[in-house]
């Protein structure tokens, strides 16, 4: 029913609630349902126009609905008028027909191609008059409203100025997932090209019955919307099929802007293809296919640099707070031992005839750990805990690996310490025993299923951060007697029981 609509006289007497606004006065009948951020209720005013009122609560952020008033942005659900109310923003909309959603499970819940492009027409106009200005965030087909004739969008909860690079209340990752563009899950800036994405989603809906991608779960909508492509869409015109690809690809910079899309479904409409340039349309998908994998695989491979970035951070963080402690433990306990920090975060603490050195951690290359294989455990950053001996001659002292990792359950990422040997079979074995060794091919054959030259001579112990009392000790005491020139080789290697301590492959 349009906004000019006048209504039976019984229905506006029926109205008891009236609120004041700036245009009009308005009385409130029965509640139509929640939408966005607050309710949605029938009204009439004084004039007897009928209208639909929305209370939005008094949130932060929550006047963003009230971007649009007096936009006049073709294809876009006007606001005739505005105010507050108690403890809510007020907006009144004209009464629109019915929503997308509910238009499509009245149809069988599949559209067809002609009303399919028709919708997205729609879509593509109110996105071309907004672009450049406003950013939806959230369309989907509740959003989408049949009013005069056309598909308007509404519900701008969730917008944003194209132009502003900051707010007080972003809403950055919000949104509703099954439509959410991957930069959306990035929690980066959200542009034209996020509505677009979600105008592809609502594409394959229409086209199709159902939704590229499916969830159901929070993390399988970020992996879907960031890692896998669309199902294939089948039995639509190729150009169609292609726009609707082109929507939902990974990169924004890749998808089509709004004029763009709007010229290519007038296309269709005027020029359907058929002979020689329905094939070369045909081939034009099947670019659009090949360029889709590619972005997702590009939008893989950068998901798991951001993942291990992250991951760096961590390991740097939980590695200096340990480092610390250790440092002020041995300090205290000998004030006399000279200390000398690095630059990058490591020191060295020397006490008679020997002395400590604690690395800074640095951040491991996957491919050289996995050596072209698939190996045990995934490693992210690495450091050394060491003790030389300064007048040593057949034995120097010992060394051992800290390295973060999830050595021994997958994905669960912590510091662990552990240490090397050269197998018993060589004749002659190392001046610094057990030692250390970075994260490379070397190391991968120490802790793989076969015999190799290098041997694990020490357990992967978790260095436990909170209480790193068992850590401190042990090395004070290897500290205190190679400063006496009390320090000899191990014994016996492995000192202690290494196996089941990590995970093979």
């Amino acid at each position: 029913m349009s906004a000019n609509a006048r209504p039976d006289t019984d229905k506006c007497e029926a109205r008891v609630e009236k609120l004041k606004l700036q245009r009009s006065e308005w009385e409130l009948g029965s509640q139509l349902g929640e939408g966005g951020f607050g309710r949605v209720f029938e009204a009439c005013s004084l004039e007897g126009e009928l209208a639909v009122v929305k209370l939005i609560p008094k949130e932060p952020g929550a006047e963003r609905e009230l971007l649009f008033k007096g936009n006049g942005a073709p294809n876009v659900v006007p606001i005739i008028d505005s105010g507050e109310h108690d403890d809510a923003w007020v907006i009144v909309m004209p009464r629109a027909e019915r929503p997308l959603d509910a238009y499509l499970r009245d149809s069988g819940g599949v559209l067809s191609v002609d009303e399919t492009v028709a919708v997205l027409r729609d879509i593509a106009i109110a996105l071309e008059g907004l672009d450049g200005g406003v950013v939806h965030r959230d369309l989907k087909p509740a959003n989408i409203l049949f009013l005069d004739g056309h598909w308007c969008l509404a519900d701008f909860g969730l917008a944003r100025y194209a132009d502003a690079a900051t707010a007080t209340h972003t809403w950055k990752g919000a949104g509703t997932r099954p439509y959410m563009a991957p930069e959306v899950w990035r929690n980066e800036r959200a542009t034209t090209a996020t509505d677009i994405y979600s105008v592809g989603v609502i594409a394959h809906q229409l086209l199709t019955g159902d939704l590229p991608f499916r969830g159901p779960k929070v993390s399988d909508y970020h992996d879907q919307h960031l890692h896998t492509l669309p199902p294939a869409l089948t039995g639509v015109p190729t150009r169609l099929a292609a726009l609707v690809e082109e929507c939902l690809l990974k990169p924004p910079q890749a998808r089509p802007t709004p004029a763009n899309m709007l010229a290519k479904l007038d296309r269709m409409v005027q020029q359907p293809l058929a002979g020689g340039l329905a094939v070369l349309a045909a081939a034009d998908r099947g670019e659009v296919v090949r360029k889709a994998e590619e972005h997702r695989r590009r939008s893989e491979y950068r998901t798991e640099q951001e993942r291990r970035e992250d991951l760096v951070r961590a390991a740097e963080s939980l590695l200096s707070r340990f480092s610390d402690a250790c440092l002020t433990a041995f300090a205290e306990a000998a004030p006399t031992g000279r200390l000398d920090r690095g630059k990058d975060g490591g020191w060295t603490f020397e006490l008679g005839q020997a002395g400590l050195a604690f690395s800074y951690a640095r951040t491991a290359a996957p491919e050289v750990w996995s050596n072209g294989t698939r190996p045990p455990f995934d490693i992210i950053a690495y450091a050394a805990m060491s003790l030389r001996l300064k007048e040593a001659s057949a034995y120097q002292g010992r060394s051992h690996s800290l390295w973060y990792c999830d050595a021994q359950v997958q994905g669960e990422y912590r510091w662990f310490e552990t240490a090397f040997m050269t197998t018993p079979l060589m004749a002659q074995g190392s001046a610094i025993e057990p030692f250390a060794l970075l994260p490379d091919s070397a190391a991968r054959g120490a802790v793989g299923p076969g015999i190799d030259v290098r041997q694990v001579a020490w357990p992967f112990m978790p260095l436990e951060v909170a209480e790193p009392e068992e850590f401190i000790d042990r090395w004070a005491s290897w500290l205190a007697a190679g400063s006496q020139g009390r320090l000899g080789r191990p014994s016996q290697m492995p000192e202690r029981p290494i196996q089941g301590t990590w995970r093979r492959s």
